[in-house]
Order: structure tokens, then sequence, then C-alpha cells
């Protein structure tokens, strides 16, 4: 558990720009001077200097993060020079899946599409989705929520921030033992939602539709957090937001993070 944690306030770290991070044959910087073992990535064009007066300049002794989208610096095992990728694609390269934006069907693709190329990779290690979201598409989601039980790869979940509706179901549908939140997180669960127009029989028949969706969501929320579905449907009458702690009591994760202090 001690070596789970580490990993857990590694990524913390990452996220929130510490300098260096290094990886076996991987090394990664967000900004600083290079490393023997790292070189440049290629003189940008823009420049009109040729390699030997970039390097000249001085421009070349540092690792500047492009504006935009996070970028680091990340080398490929046996490549002789590093490139820029976005930080969410290296921290796949680890085996981490960070769930930060609203889900839809673009998303649930590629974080399914990730899950399942990591548990092709090896199937016997353990895949970290960290979550603030605030949900959305409840289709989308447990489609997300089916790949995560097929697939062998155990997929442990870190609340670290708000986990609501559609979050919060992913976030209880970890490992068991291994659904995690830190101490200031926040977690809110309520019924699905949905909206219908048109002809009568067309509202009907979606009305139909969302009752029967929520009902699978009461059972699978049941069982994933040790209470009775009558429990589950009163939580559900209305936006239920829980501290870490209350999560906790509920059963929708299993333990609290606690920060190490300075």
């Amino acid at each position: 558990m001690a070596s789970l944690r580490g990993m857990v306030m590694l990524v913390l770290a990452m996220l929130t720009g510490v300098a260096a991070f290094s990886s076996g044959a991987h090394s990664t910087w967000l900004s600083g001077s290079m490393s023997a073992g790292l070189r440049m990535p290629a003189v940008p064009s823009s420049t009109g200097l040729s390699k030997a007066s970039y390097q000249r300049s001085g421009a070349a002794s540092t690792v500047m993060m492009p504006i935009g989208v996070p970028k680091v610096a990340y080398r490929v095992p046996g490549a002789p020079s590093a490139d820029w990728v976005d930080i969410y694609n290296r921290l796949y390269r680890e085996r981490i899946i960070f769930l930060g934006q609203e889900i839809d069907d673009e998303l649930a693709n590629q974080i399914i599409g990730v899950m399942l190329y990591l548990d092709s990779e090896d199937s016997t290690k353990p895949i970290y989705m960290y979550v603030n979201c605030p949900g959305g598409s409840v289709i989308a989601g447990l489609a997300i929520y089916d790949t995560m039980q097929h697939i062998k790869s155990e997929v442990i979940t870190i609340n670290m921030g708000m986990a609501a509706s559609m979050a919060s179901f992913l976030l209880a549908a970890g490992a068991k033992g291994k659904r995690m939140a830190l101490p200031h997180s926040r977690v809110m669960i309520h019924q699905p939602m949905g909206g219908a127009q048109g002809q009568a029989e067309d509202i009907k028949v979606e009305a139909t539709q969302i009752m029967r969706i929520r009902d699978n969501i009461v059972r699978m929320y049941a069982q994933m957090s040790g209470r009775t579905q009558e429990e589950v449907t009163r939580a559900l009458d209305r936006d239920n937001f829980m501290s870490a702690q209350a999560a906790l009591e509920f059963g929708l994760i299993d333990q609290i993070i606690e920060l190490k202090k300075e």
C-alpha cells in the first residue's frame, strides 16, 4: 500500500509542476537545464540559425515548455533526441488516465482505447484513473464502466477534486480496496437526467428508457457501495454532495489519502 500511495503522490507532483521526473530509461523535464542523457529536440526553423549557432547562442541550454496545452520533453528509449508530448499522453505511458473533463462519446472512446491498449500490453499491472470531473453522458460513462470490468488489469481510482454525477459512478467502479480520494475532494451523486421532445409516444419511450437506466444505476451503486437499493434510491433523490469522509462512510471509496506535512 505504501508503494501505491507513493505512486499517487508522484502523479500529483507531476500534475502540479515538479521540475523533474525520471522513470528507468525515460526522462522528462518540465523546464530546466539539459542533461547529458537528453538532447534538445530539432532546432526550430523560425530561429534561422544553424545547429551550431543555435547551441552557441545559449538557447539550446534550456528546455522551455511550449505555450498552450502543457507538454513535457520525452525521449523514446533508443531515440537520439526528445520530442514535446502532451502531458496526458505522457501519463498514459505510466498507465495513468486523467478524467478531467465532461464525459462524452469522444472522451469515452479515447479512454476505452487507452485502457484496452494498456491491458493488452501488460494485464498484470494496474491502471490508475485520476478523477476531477463534472460528469456527463450516462451512456458514454457506462461504456467506460463496462470496459473497466472487462479488462484484466485492475483499475485504481483516485478522486482529486470533484467526482460528480457519472464521474462518481466511475470512481466507485474502481478495484475494491483501491478506490481513493484526497482529503478535500468531493463527490456528488444524483439520478440520471434526460430530456425528450416530439410526439407523445416518443416521449413515453424516452421516459421508459431513462427509468430503466436509473434502475440499473441504482443496482450497480448498491453493489459497489454495499448499501441496499432502497438506501441508494433515497440518496439519489436529489443532488447529494459528500465530503471525502462521507463518501468513505457511504462506501463509494475505500480510503482517504493523507497528505504528508512539510
